[in-house]
């Protein structure tokens, strides 16, 4: 039983740190998903948006002196202003267009963020340490001690999912907001300002990848690749998810994210390609993805 146990160990071990990957995955994946479930634009930006809400906390605490958990709250909102701005400007004109007008449009978008950033700070890396609330020592989960800012990522990402899914599916307004989605001249005839809700809901989806990437900068150091990084990775999640699905992103990412873990104790080389082998498994057995309509 002893030996079974540390034979186990190391895929518990790597299974948990997987799942804090899994969190990003998932955060990212269910602003891709609310931006294409309800707009049906597919937001190639969404990668430079994370960035963008690691480099704009970066910004509030190095000119501003505003710390970890103000820019938790501020860069989201700024990022998603921005988003905002776009939607109006830019996004808006393509809704009744082939979706490649929009995977064009955002993917242009992204190289001018990332551009942007990059001739501003360059590429080395900017640092943002952990906050002094979680400098303490580790939580004990019996089988690994695991790094208490860790620990938070994955229960604040699960929330924050969750309390999205609800909003979407249970409340009036994701009713309004799925029901625009099939009939937008008929919610408007009922008094409903489609267009505002479209652009808060691309608002929306742009603030929780900014969300995300303030998570995300303590972890990882804050530079301009570190969107590209992972968008290719939840662009999969989101297709093994189902496109458009919320749960199915959501379940996705944090089940992906575990699996990498799991392939990197007994594959090492392959963790960096699981996601995309099942991905084409998903793809021939499921056209649709897990949780995905036809």
């Amino acid at each position: 039983m002893t030996e079974f146990w540390y034979d186990l160990e190391p895929f518990l071990q790597q299974g948990t740190l997987g799942l804090v990957n899994g969190a990003f995955y998932a955060l990212l994946a269910l602003g891709l998903a609310v931006i294409f479930g309800m707009l049906n634009v597919i937001n190639f930006a969404h990668g430079a948006q994370f960035m963008l809400g690691a480099v704009v906390a970066w910004m509030l605490l190095t000119y501003a002196g505003i710390g970890y958990w103000g820019a938790l709250i501020l860069s989201p909102l700024i990022v998603g202003l921005l988003g905002v701005a776009i939607e109006r400007t830019m996004i808006a004109r393509l809704y009744k267009l082939d979706h490649l007008y929009g995977l064009l449009l955002t993917f242009g978008l992204a190289l001018i963020i990332e551009g942007v950033v990059r001739n501003q700070y360059g590429v080395s890396g900017l640092p943002y340490g952990v906050p002094q609330a979680f400098r303490m020592p580790p939580v004990d989960l019996g089988y690994m001690l695991m790094p208490a800012y860790r620990f938070w990522i994955v229960v604040v990402s699960i929330t924050v999912c969750l309390a999205t899914w609800y909003a979407i599916e249970k409340t009036k307004i994701g009713s309004y907001l799925r029901a625009a989605v099939e009939r937008p001249q008929l919610v408007q005839a009922f008094g409903v300002n489609v267009p505002l809700m479209m652009t808060a809901t691309y608002g929306a989806g742009v603030a929780l990848a900014a969300f995300a990437g303030v998570l995300a900068a303590p972890i990882y150091s804050v530079h301009p690749a570190m969107g590209a990084n992972f968008i290719i990775i939840v662009f999969a999640v989101v297709v093994i998810g189902g496109m458009g699905s919320i749960m199915g992103s959501v379940v996705a990412g944090y089940m992906l994210g575990m699996v990498e873990g799991f392939v990197r104790v007994w594959w090492p080389e392959a963790s960096a390609t699981v996601v995309f082998v099942i991905m084409a498994i998903v793809l021939l057995l499921r056209p649709a993805g897990l949780f995905g309509r036809k």
